[in-house]
């Protein structure tokens, strides 16, 4: 199994574009430093057996924060986050 945690951990990237999109998907409406912090707290409290790749993305799974974060596994980008619903929970 790849550490694909510590890699984004060291080189996850934003644009412009995806804050809004977090900040409307979660129902937050908060600022790009929160957001990008929000975002690497989860990841690194989230279990390396919750990084799944599949295709070019890999989805970071944290069932405590009831988060999926989606991540470009090319350019560590973040690409969103979403709510778990009861179904994707029961999944992972």
């Amino acid at each position: 199994m790849e550490d694909y945690k510590t890699e984004i951990l060291d080189k996850i990237c934003y644009t412009d574009l995806v804050y809004e999109r977090i900040n409307k998907k979660l129902n937050i409406q908060l600022p790009k430093d929160e957001i990008e912090k929000m975002i690497y707290e989860i990841i690194e409290e989230t279990d390396k057996t919750e990084f799944q790749k599949t295709g070019k993305n890999i989805y970071i799974t944290n069932n405590e924060k009831n988060i999926r974060l989606t991540i470009n596994s090319y350019t560590n980008r973040i690409i969103t986050a979403e709510k778990l619903n009861k179904k994707q929970r029961n999944n992972n």
